[in-house]
């Protein structure tokens, strides 16, 4: 196979390797060729924050449309993803609490952080701070959560605007978002240079204790994965859509097998959208409609990675949390994780957001980077899962009868 037809996940793979393999090979003598490479990609990666934030959020609210699509319809669909992606959020939060990976473990991270900025506010501290003075301010402080705040807030009146100018501005800021697309894609492209920098630093640094960590992190993710996908959302389709789970499950192989080999809701969103119309007998206007919301904005496994790996890199600092300092970790995920669905390696994207936003290092991204891509491949079948149960919920909400769920279309 020639160099050139490798994709970035090949090169990835690479530089963790190559870089495990010369960091066990000439020892602390690789730091200074291996520090700067970490640092420019991190520092790359902090760089596209704040546009990323802006564009992306602005976006998605105004890919939802006029008053029509942020009607009650809408209104049910993000209700559905808030409550989906807390449910995985907790999950999580509950697992990596009981079994606590990140405490004791060795993985190489140079900063030393004494307290979590953000957790040491109340919630009305927090719901105070969301709301910028100043947004140009919150802007070059990296201040996230006001950013969102204001960008939520300025791309829905943009929607009650009348044309042209709603045409107008629309246009702006998805080209905006588009020319950030392209940005971000030639910075991800730098991530085996920077996992080959991180890795031959840890391996130089620490030896190979590190990686049994990760280990024991990968495990805790997956679990929660497994946990959300066959418990919480068989019970929402149970008890709130009154359905069969099995014979939701049953239709959808297609889709799921897709979304795992592919990483990717959006290029999954054909298949998802064919297996809930004609397997769960979903109306083609529940699903147009609510599938590629789910496929921009719904990350439950996303989501449950960040808040499992957010507190992993916690502990690993020696930070202990308390339940109420973890809420606010939380809610402030949740809502930094807005908008980033669309992106590129999103679960990349959005560590970088989450850790800016509650006063982690960025260093932390490189070490999880290491277990990053096959932990994509399952978070991401969750997150199809999660859109494709969903779009059920709505539907039967909506009056619709599903009869004939799970048989083979006609």
């Amino acid at each position: 196979m020639k160099l050139k037809k490798l994709s970035l996940t090949s090169y990835i793979f690479i530089g963790i390797f190559l870089g495990i393999l010369f960091g066990r090979i000439f020892g602390e003598s690789i730091l200074p060729v291996a520090d700067p490479m970490a640092r420019v990609f991190l520092k790359l990666l902090k760089m596209i924050i704040m546009p990323l934030i802006v564009t992306s959020i602005m976006s998605g609210i105004l890919s939802i449309g006029n008053g029509t699509g942020l009607g009650k319809l809408g209104l049910k669909t993000l209700l559905y993803y808030v409550v989906s992606s807390l449910m995985a959020i907790i999950t999580g939060q509950i697992l990596v609490n009981i079994f606590q990976p990140g405490v004791g473990a060795n993985v190489g991270l140079q900063q030393n952080v004494q307290e979590l900025g953000a957790a040491q506010q109340s919630i009305s501290d927090l719901l105070f701070r969301i709301i910028p003075e100043n947004v140009f301010q919150s802007l070059a402080k990296g201040d996230v959560l006001p950013v969102i705040f204001f960008c939520m807030f300025f791309a829905y009146f943009i929607t009650r605007l009348n044309d042209p100018h709603r045409t107008q501005l629309t246009n702006v800021i998805q080209g905006a978002f588009d020319a950030m697309m392209k940005l971000t894609h030639l910075i991800i492209w730098t991530a085996p240079i920077g996992v080959f920098g991180i890795n031959a630093r840890l391996v130089a640094t620490t030896g190979f204790g590190a990686f049994k960590s990760l280990g024991f992190y990968f495990i805790v993710v997956l679990a929660g994965l497994f946990i959300h996908a066959f418990v919480n959302l068989p019970l929402l389709l149970r008890f709130v859509a009154r359905v069969n789970p099995y014979k939701h499950y049953k239709g959808m192989a297609s889709a799921l097998l897709t979304a795992f080999s592919t990483s990717s809701s959006m290029v999954t969103l054909p298949f998802t959208m064919e297996c809930v119309t004609t397997r769960s007998r979903v109306s083609q206007k529940i699903a147009n409609f609510v599938l590629p919301i789910g496929a921009t904005v719904n990350m439950d496994g996303t989501a449950l990675y960040e808040c499992v790996a957010t507190i992993f890199i916690a502990q690993v600092y020696g930070i202990d949390l308390s339940v109420s300092q973890q809420v606010i970790v939380v809610l402030t995920a949740l809502l930094a994780s807005i908008g980033a669905a669309g992106v590129p390696m999103a679960g990349l994207v959005m560590m970088t957001i989450i850790l800016q936003a509650v006063g982690l290092p960025l260093e932390g991204v490189g070490i999880v980077l290491a277990v990053d891509r096959v932990l994509d491949m399952f978070r991401t079948a969750t997150n199809v899962l999660s859109d494709s149960c969903g779009t059920v919920i709505i539907a039967r909400t909506e009056g619709e009868t599903l009869d004939r769920m799970g048989e083979p279309a006609d």
